[in-house]
């Protein structure tokens, strides 16, 4: 029986890093043609690193971009290897290379640029207009590139149609919750509505705000998963495709032939390239395809933030971060992330107590820094703070304690803990939630003053299951109980809570969410089921904070809007939707 053999490379690569990511791509070119693979397929712009941004406007870029594919294509020895890189000749194009036997044999150039949420790919580049196949091994392969795959009908179709046996595609797709799911149904409909193999193959890794998950897959002509890669990790994912039996399906089936006639005026052009014959000298062994299991919502979300954190701090240069441990929940759950994603030995956790803070907040943090084993530093604010206060007196004289002076603590904690940044060049890592980024309850230079957001896009709600999924994982808990159990509270003023400023987070997030991810009118929200004042203060507040979340720090996205690259809102901005 005539198979296939396909390797699906999902890696993990760094923006601009030319050489590093080139020298990654024939190590793994050298593993695919060891396992004897008939071809190996690597992410979206695999050699520049995705998304390449504004370095596609820099000419000498997109040269030595397609100087390294040469270099990949001289690789390419005794094996097909598609690999995505910036093309140009008088306008630029997300492209896949298709290389065989130390030779470039073709480029397909996407067809569909998305050009929403963080995708803005119009800015960068222009379409294609063709969609070729190529036989190698006497196998046809279609390739076309992430966004291609998701139209039912477009270079897909017209490479099946010009007999494509094989869908490769390659992709750049960012993670977000529950978007796994969704992908894979998508794929299992293009495989069955085409009668092929559809091969989808991912990046991994995080760059800036994204971050891609891998689970590369292969789905069988009847919808179904063939091999799934691991999600978060790079891997080499092999399968051997029964292509035969695509054959035969295709010639007890007149559908097809009947519907090429009826779109001939409308087909894309899909001219096919032999590149190399069947030969019966191929046949090796049968390799067991392999199906990683897939994770639950929460799981996933857990393994996003801590693969951003460690990418974007070390793809930045850095190694040890700072974190300042308040004994809340949103700091802990920062505070286990990093340590998790770059070592305990990486990881300091500073505590700032003011003259509000309770003594419990300091044994919960340091109780925190004791199970992470990480290192743990103590330093009153008071004396600064009280410092300000005197100096700020003959000004602030006859005015009562109220936000300014709540502010000003934090803005003391943040001047500490970037001192202590600017001294050893730690990365500090910021511990607001979506939630208070949305309703602006967080500090200005202050609370928000810090390299990477880690937890930006994270609702409270999701804060404490994400507690709970870290703590159920290891033979003892290692965010304290007390610390999950109190009440949230920014300890700026006496007996504080969060609640004397927002609603609970239960009735909180839900409307967030409606509003800033869904679009969704007042009306709307309050048809939902709660009341119209709660909405109205919400909306309210969310729309008023819009300058303070353009100064906060990047953070890695984990919803299907996040805050930045998704919703993008003018600040001078007078339009109420009330």
């Amino acid at each position: 029986m005539r198979t296939f053999r396909l390797a699906m490379a999902q890696v993990n690569v760094t923006v601009g890093d030319l050489d590093g990511n080139t020298k990654k791509v024939i190590e793994y070119i050298q593993r695919a043609r060891a396992l004897h693979a008939d071809l190996v397929a690597f992410p979206e712009l695999a050699i520049p690193g995705y998304p390449p941004e504004d370095l596609v406007f820099k000419t000498q870029f997109i040269h030595e971009n397609q100087e390294r594919m040469r270099q990949v294509a001289k690789a390419s020895t005794g094996i097909a290897v598609v690999v995505g890189f910036v093309d140009a000749d008088s306008d630029a194009y997300n492209a896949a290379a298709v290389a065989y036997d130390g030779k470039l044999v073709g480029a397909y150039h996407k067809m569909y640029l998305p050009n929403y949420g963080v995708f803005d790919e119009d800015r960068y580049f222009k379409a294609g207009t063709t969609c070729p196949v190529y036989v190698f091994n006497g196998t046809t392969v279609g390739v076309n590139i992430c966004e291609d795959i998701w139209y039912a009908t477009g270079p897909t179709t017209a490479q099946r149609r010009a007999g494509a046996e094989v869908i490769v595609n390659i992709n750049g797709s960012p993670f977000h919750m529950g978007k796994r799911a969704l992908r894979e149904k998508m794929l299992a409909t293009r495989a069955m509505d085409n009668g092929a193999y559809v091969a989808y193959v991912n990046l991994v890794g995080g760059q800036d705000e994204l971050v891609f998950d891998g689970g590369s897959v292969v789905m069988n002509p009847q919808g179904e998963v063939a091999a799934r890669g691991p999600q978060f990790e790079e891997g080499l994912v092999v399968a051997d495709l029964g292509v035969e039996a695509v054959l035969r399906s295709r010639l007890r089936d007149s559908r097809p032939r009947k519907e090429r006639a009826a779109h001939a005026h409308e087909e894309h052009p899909a001219p096919v390239v032999r590149v190399s014959e069947y030969s019966p000298n191929s046949q090796r062994p049968h390799v067991a395809p392999v199906l990683h299991p897939i994770s639950d919502d929460v799981a996933e979300v857990y393994e996003a933030l801590v693969t951003g954190t460690r990418d974007y701090v070390h793809k930045c240069g850095f190694k040890k971060v700072l974190i300042g441990l308040s004994g809340g929940i949103d700091s802990s759950l920062v505070a286990v992330i990093a340590a998790d994603a770059l070592g305990k030995e990486n990881v300091v956790g500073v505590a700032m107590p003011s003259r509000f803070s309770s003594d419990d907040s300091m044994t919960d943090a340091k109780e925190l820094a004791q199970n992470l084993g990480i290192e743990f530093r103590a330093m009153s604010i008071e004396p600064a703070f009280s410092a300000y206060l005197d100096t700020l007196s003959p000004h602030f004289e006859g005015t009562p304690f109220g936000l300014a002076e709540e502010n000003l603590q934090a803005r003391t904690r943040g001047n500490l803990i970037m001192a202590l940044s600017n001294k050893f060049g730690w990365l500090v890592l910021t511990t607001g939630n979506k939630s208070e980024m949305a309703t602006g309850y967080a500090t200005l230079y202050g609370d928000m003053a810090g390299g990477l957001a880690v937890i930006k896009d994270v609702p409270k709600t999701l804060v404490y299951k994400l507690v709970d999924y870290r703590n159920a994982q290891g033979p003892e808990p290692v965010v304290p109980r007390s610390v999950i159990e109190k009440a949230p509270t920014a300890e700026l003023r006496p007996n504080q809570k969060d609640e004397d400023s927002l609603p609970p987070y239960a009735v909180l997030d839900p409307i967030l969410k409606a509003y800033v991810e869904e679009d969704k009118t007042l009306e709307e929200i309050v048809g939902l089921g709660y009341p119209q004042e709660t909405v109205r203060r919400v909306i309210d507040l969310v729309d008023r904070s819009e300058y303070k979340r353009r100064q906060a720090p990047p953070g890695v996205k984990i919803t299907p809007r996040n805050f930045g690259r998704d919703r993008r809102m003018p600040i001078a901005n007078k339009y109420r939707p009330y």
